[in-house]
């Protein structure tokens, strides 16, 4: 294991630009020349296509910028790569930013690489579902496993806080969950629940599936919206940005409000459209209770064909709750007990069409209290 202090940045085969330790701690970027005649930005506010060398702000993500912390796991992932730099004699402490980059190379969310990449390993073959949940259970509960390195290479470079691993599925690159300590043994089959009846309130989500189990209800499972098939049925990698990296803020800190979501909303992507699906998001976490929506918990995506952005997929979409149990992001200031008057005024505020907005949010109720009444109460 070694530090490193220089990478490359790719976006699929081309190159981006260059990343270099400043004053110790601070990524340092500048685009490559090529990418400056023929990209984009990779992200708009923080890196716009011009040629200087950008120095980012220590906080919030240890001098890196907001769109490279994203291809960073945290949660499960970042446990799992400490635990192996324990393993390989490599203080935790001591691996900056660039020599996690380097670990994450080619294995990231999102369309970015990084190049040189360290090798931690060849994929292996993947164990049954519940054999690979009782070695993950083992890592949190911080008890030894043999199976480590077998676990971060399935799934190490993924974020947030349930264990999980990358697959593919009949060609298609899906991602399967697994209980954390504190879920029960429903959460595959509540998580599966939510999709589906988000699908039916007209939230747009990848396909998802419950994978069976001899141990519970099953896994949750969804195909990545970050990979699209080709012409040639070959993955294209799509460059993805969360809120928390395009306003640099941390997804830890409660500070967002569904008010800025949708102005964020309105000066990446210029459309209605898009706007109307993160008002169908906002209703379903309040009608079906998920709380724990944070900046890293809503993405844009980069459709380069069309050269723009737009609203991802939704996801994590579960019953939840974050700090106080209030709301991540608030809904017009309200966190605590917000309602239809809370997301009627978000609507009117970003001047979405009143009386469409009022029958998206007596939509969502409805179909929530239907489906998920078990959940929800």
């Amino acid at each position: 294991m070694r530090s490193v202090e220089r990478l490359s940045v790719f976006l699929s085969a081309e190159k981006v630009g260059e990343m270099v330790l400043h004053n110790g701690n601070l990524a340092a970027f500048e685009y490559d020349r090529d990418w400056l005649g023929s990209g984009f930005p990779i992200s708009p506010f923080s890196l716009p296509l011009e040629q200087k060398v950008f120095i980012p702000k220590m906080d919030p993500f240890a001098g890196l910028f907001g769109v490279f912390a994203d291809s960073l796991p945290d949660g499960w992932g970042r446990l799992l790569v400490d635990r192996l730099l324990l393993k390989n004699q490599f203080a935790p402490a001591q691996a900056g930013n660039l020599t996690r980059l380097a670990i994450v190379g080619s294995s990231g969310m999102g369309a970015l690489r990084y190049v040189p990449e360290i090798s931690l390993g060849n994929r292996p073959p993947e164990s049954d579902l519940d054999e690979i949940a009782a070695e993950c259970r083992n890592v949190l509960n911080t008890e030894y496993t043999d199976k480590l390195d077998e676990l971060f290479l399935l799934g190490g470079s993924s974020g947030g806080v349930r264990p999980k691993i990358l697959t593919v599925i009949n060609g298609e690159e899906w991602i399967i969950k697994f209980p954390a300590l504190d879920d029960g043994k429903h959460s595959g089959r509540l998580e599966y629940a939510y999709s589906l009846c988000a699908k039916e309130c007209g939230i747009l989500m990848e396909e998802t599936k419950l994978f069976s189990s001899k141990q519970n209800e099953g896994y949750f499972g969804t195909r990545r919206f970050d990979r699209k098939m080709d012409v040639n049925n070959s993955a294209v990698r799509i460059h993805m940005l969360s809120v928390s990296g395009i306003l640099e803020t941390s997804h830890r800190i409660p500070n967002l409000d569904y008010d800025t979501l949708m102005k964020l909303t309105m000066v990446l992507t210029k459309d209605y459209s898009e706007i109307e699906k993160l008002f169908r998001i906002m209703c379903f976490n309040v009608f079906a209770h998920n709380r724990d929506d944070h900046a890293k918990n809503f993405s844009f995506i980069y459709n380069a064909e069309e050269e723009r952005w737009q609203l991802a997929p939704a996801y994590d979409l579960t019953h939840s709750y974050s700090i106080g149990g209030e709301h991540a992001t608030t809904i017009h200031g309200n966190g605590r007990n917000p309602g239809r008057k809370d997301l009627l005024t978000v609507a009117k505020l970003i001047g979405f069409d009143e009386r469409k907005a009022k029958g998206i949010a007596d939509e969502i109720f409805e179909c929530v209290k239907c489906k998920l009444s078990e959940f929800v109460g």
